[in-house]
């Protein structure tokens, strides 16, 4: 009996795992099927399938007519072709298996000319998202190592050569090193920061301190600061933080400055409740009529520079008027990018087009004006106060109008 019932079950046994292999073999074929299906309905092909691709675009641009690279990254085709060199030499960017370094220098220029897009620079170049936001990020830390080099002060020893062209200026203001100011860049906040970033017309911006020598060159750039912060308190903390290295002018020279800003030593800023700003001037026929309204009217026509500096770098860089959502610090990054650019395309090019539109001292851009900071009472404003006193008599003396007591 024993040995009966052992057979049974062993034959019942083969009998299930029959069962099981053909049941597994079913469910197989089913899955097979249901993927050759589906392979047969969805058919995967590339989105990227534009005949010309980024590296030929890139290569068209160039060898074109000389409008079309300066329209595409608003500089000459010997500035792109050197800063490419420099990049190269430098060891600061490297070919890459698929993407030379002019057309990752490319992609970065089209995002800080035109505010493309990340989608739209994808389609231009036929590169993943991913690819366009790997090389724009290497390319600005290039450019930052480059800006590290060309944002730099002059000699401080040589007066200028426009306040020596210009005999005014040579008379009164011969002492002058270059203008300061600050001015608003667009920036994406996340809202738990918007309040602190809101600036003065309501949108969310960074307040860059910037200083300029008198060719429209940067020389000192401090980006980041949230667009509520008073010019006066960024400009005190750039002074109180050694590592920025802000350049102080030495004894005997000084910046010209607006209301913004306390008259500090190495600060000139105008006199208070007074006409000031060049087109207050313009259209009537009005003069300036006393010692201290002339000392304005010249002193706008300095600081004017820096103004049009800041004109010729918003109209040239499109991304600081619509910043893309990066961090905030990477947001400043940008910035100062964009102003060693400023200077690179400066010195390789004094002609640029750019340039020439912002150039003339006439041009109607005046100075901002800032929250007005009270320095009557400051004992370390007396020198400065001082300065700006003897200057305004000067001119009056020169003009036949009654000096300042």
């Amino acid at each position: 009996m024993e040995d009966g019932s052992n057979s049974i079950c062993s034959e019942e046994v083969e009998q299930v795992q029959q069962c099981l292999d053909e049941d597994d073999l079913s469910i197989l074929l089913a899955w097979l099927c249901t993927v050759a299906l589906d392979a047969s309905v969805h058919t995967r092909e590339p989105i990227r399938d534009s005949k010309l691709l980024g590296s030929e675009w890139i290569r068209e641009i160039i060898y074109g007519h000389s409008d079309r690279i300066y329209e595409a990254f608003r500089m000459e085709r010997h500035v792109f072709l050197n800063l490419c060199d420099l990049m190269r030499v430098r060891g600061w960017l490297k070919d890459s298996r698929y993407i030379r370094i002019d057309e990752q220098i490319g992609i970065f220029l089209s995002l800080l000319c035109h505010g493309s897009s990340n989608r739209n620079l994808c389609e231009r170049f036929q590169h993943s998202g991913e690819t366009i936001s790997k090389y724009f990020s290497k390319v600005l830390k290039a450019i930052i190592k480059l800006s590290k080099e060309i944002i730099k002060p002059p000699s401080f020893d040589v007066i200028p050569e426009e306040i020596l062209m210009d005999p005014s200026h040579k008379r009164y203001f011969k002492d002058c090193i270059g203008a300061l100011d600050g001015t608003h860049v667009n920036a994406i906040i996340p809202v738990s920061q918007q309040v602190r970033f809101r600036g003065r017309r309501g949108t969310t911006t960074q307040n860059v301190l910037c200083v300029c020598s008198f060719d429209m060159k940067f020389t000192f750039v401090y980006a980041g600061w949230e667009g509520s912060a008073n010019d006066c308190r960024v400009l005190s903390a750039a002074l109180k933080t050694p590592q920025l290295q802000f350049p102080r002018p030495p004894p005997g020279k000084y910046y010209v400055a607006d209301f913004g800003y306390a008259a500090l030593p190495g600060f000139l800023t105008p006199f208070r409740k007074e006409r000031y700003h060049l087109n207050e001037y313009r259209g009537s026929g009005r003069r300036p009529r006393t010692a201290k309204e002339l000392f304005n009217y010249k002193h706008s026509s300095l600081i004017n520079v820096i103004e049009r500096s800041f004109g010729a770098l918003k109209n040239r860089f499109t991304i600081l008027r619509h910043m893309p959502p990066f961090t905030i610090r990477k947001q400043a990054l940008v910035v100062i990018a964009c102003c060693a650019l400023h200077n690179y395309i400066h010195d390789q090019d004094r002609m640029d087009r750019n340039f020439s539109m912002y150039g003339d001292p006439e041009y109607p851009f005046g100075p901002t004006g800032g929250e007005v900071v009270d320095d009557t009472s400051d004992e370390q404003s007396s020198g400065m106060n001082g300065l700006r006193i003897r200057i305004a008599n000067k001119m009056a003396r020169d003009h036949n109008m009654h000096e300042i007591c």
